[in-house]
């Protein structure tokens, strides 16, 4: 059973924070999907994060085979595969399509 708290204004300190619900790599992918040509260096803008990490998630993101990234000219270009399964076992049985649903 779920207990039910009273709702409290959130502070942002230490003990509040500033967190949310969906991760940076959630973040990225959402804004990738968005542009697909976008710079890392805006990602990390509208992020909020540096650039080198927005590069660190790619790479994440690559190498899960979740992203794939191609030269088109002097920009890259992203292609996601919106069929993989989310990675963590409580979303495992929905896809990175209905992830990218929630940033439209």
């Amino acid at each position: 059973m779920i207990k039910e708290q009273k709702s409290k204004p959130l502070e942002n300190s230490k003990k509040g924070g500033q967190w949310t619900f969906l991760s940076n790599h959630a973040h990225v992918l959402i804004c990738l999907s968005k542009d697909p040509e976008m710079r890392l260096k805006d990602v990390a803008l509208l992020v909020g994060i540096t650039e080198r990490a927005v590069q660190a998630i790619v790479k994440d993101l690559v190498d899960a085979q979740i992203l794939e990234k191609s030269k088109d000219g002097r920009r890259n270009q992203y292609l996601i595969q919106t069929e993989q399964k989310l990675r963590h076992p409580l979303e495992a049985s929905h896809s990175i399509s209905e992830l990218l649903r929630l940033g439209k």
